[in-house]
């Protein structure tokens, strides 16, 4: 290592849904389509209850705003069932990866530092695409919404991902593109680099950004967790990945 530079991350974990995949749209197309069956159009509105967030949390939102009525036949628990075989259907067909995604985890394997993934995805979801589109890629781990008593928004996914490691969370940078996935690290006590897909996500400290994977190197990971022991150095709680 070069004398002055920050340490490298003890780990990188991987949001996988919008970060590592470009997953998202098929996300809010199995969205709309259990809205439908419920008398719902899915719209703008409803971005902040689907994007980034669990399926039981999005399945409770379709069931708040169904219209009533008898054509409204799910349970929250159906609705979560039908929104995972929707997104799986959708997911089987093909997930491109999103740019930047293959050359940055060739270095970090090259470099020898270990990263996981941690999805709120459900399992089915999250191996059909490890066996898919991120096949071959040397995980240490991954990490689904079922392995954990609770999902993002909460802490758990990142604090068991930081455990399984051995490793303190503040030392383990969390690659996320979602508002519930950055407070979901953060709480856990993870920096936090953020790469935007379909929803903005809130400038704070402790959060360094990034406008692709592209940008994003180990030198930049490493930069993240010194920043983020930091704190904001700009005045504005942001900090550029650049």
């Amino acid at each position: 290592m070069t004398p002055g530079a920050p340490a490298r991350p003890a780990a990188v974990l991987f949001d996988m849904d919008g970060t590592l995949v470009d997953t998202e749209v098929l996300w809010w197309e199995a969205a709309e389509e259990v809205a439908a069956s419920v008398g719902h159009r899915l719209g703008a509105a409803d971005a902040p209850e689907v994007v980034g967030r669990a399926v039981q949390d999005t399945a409770a939102h379709l069931m708040r705003v169904a219209l009533p009525g008898p054509r409204v036949s799910l349970s929250a628990t159906e609705a979560a069932d039908a929104l995972t075989r929707a997104f799986h259907r959708r997911v089987a067909a093909g997930a491109p990866l999103r740019p930047g995604v293959r050359r940055l985890l060739a270095e970090l394997e090259r470099c020898d530092v270990p990263f996981a993934l941690v999805s709120a995805s459900p399992r089915l979801v999250v191996d059909c695409v490890v066996q898919g589109a991120l096949a071959r890629v040397p995980f240490s781990f991954t990490l689904s919404a079922d392995d954990t008593a609770r999902t993002k928004p909460h802490p758990d996914p990142y604090r068991a991902a930081a455990e399984r490691f051995g490793a303190d969370p503040g030392a383990c940078v969390a690659v996320e593109d979602s508002p519930d996935g950055s407070a979901s690290a953060q709480a856990a006590g993870c920096p936090v680099l953020v790469v935007p897909s379909l929803l903005p996500v809130p400038e704070s400290a402790g959060r360094v950004f990034a406008e692709s994977l592209e940008e994003v190197d180990l030198e930049v990971l490493s930069r993240c967790v010194a920043a983020c022991s930091a704190g904001p150095d700009d005045g504005t709680g942001r900090s550029s990945a650049a």
